[in-house]
């Protein structure tokens, strides 16, 4: 289920392209890349705490998403069988710092520019479905307010996982 889940966002964040106009399309999987476009988020990995050890660690590009799955409590629907969660996932948005957001600020449009990618992530993601998962949407922004070169604003999601547990094999014995 995570594993669907992680590549469904890969699948969908991948896919976000500014077109030369400044405007954003998603291309579905697979789908061609209009020509002069650019991929909006240039790096898309599992959360390792990627910004605590960034100078030791291989670079990677921003705008960067990390996904994170917070722990899961599991219900049982049917004792060993099936089960149902409603885990939570923070999607970790890491961007460079482009200056002071102060009113007289002559960079504050450019500094208020990590409010955006937020929204086209949301808008790229919003009720996001699986065959293990569904309702997948917003429920909590964390704003990064203690940041330096760069900065890491957490957006975190809420779906509803559901888990069948594989049959035993013929013949086999518990």
């Amino acid at each position: 289920m995570r594993k669907e889940l992680y590549k469904a966002i890969c699948d969908k964040l991948g896919g976000l392209y500014r077109l030369a106009d400044g405007s954003v399309c998603g291309i579905e999987k697979g789908g061609e890349v209009p020509k002069g476009a650019e991929r909006v988020i240039r790096h898309i990995d599992l959360w390792n705490r990627n910004v605590d050890f960034i100078e030791q660690e291989e670079s990677w590009a921003r705008p960067a998403v990390f996904v994170e799955f917070c722990p899961i409590r599991w219900n049982a629907l049917v004792n060993g069988m099936e089960y149902r969660a409603e885990p939570l996932v923070n999607l970790h948005v890491v961007t460079d710092w482009n200056g002071s957001a102060s009113a007289d600020s002559d960079l504050q449009e450019e500094a208020l520019e990590v409010f955006d990618l937020p929204e086209l992530i949301h808008g790229a993601l919003t009720c996001l479905k699986g065959e293990h998962y569904m309702m997948f949407d917003l429920v909590e922004s964390q704003t990064n307010h203690n940041h330096e070169d760069i900065v890491e604003n957490i957006e975190v999601y809420q779906c509803c996982l559901l888990y069948t547990s594989p049959s035993p094999r013929d013949g086999a014995t518990s």
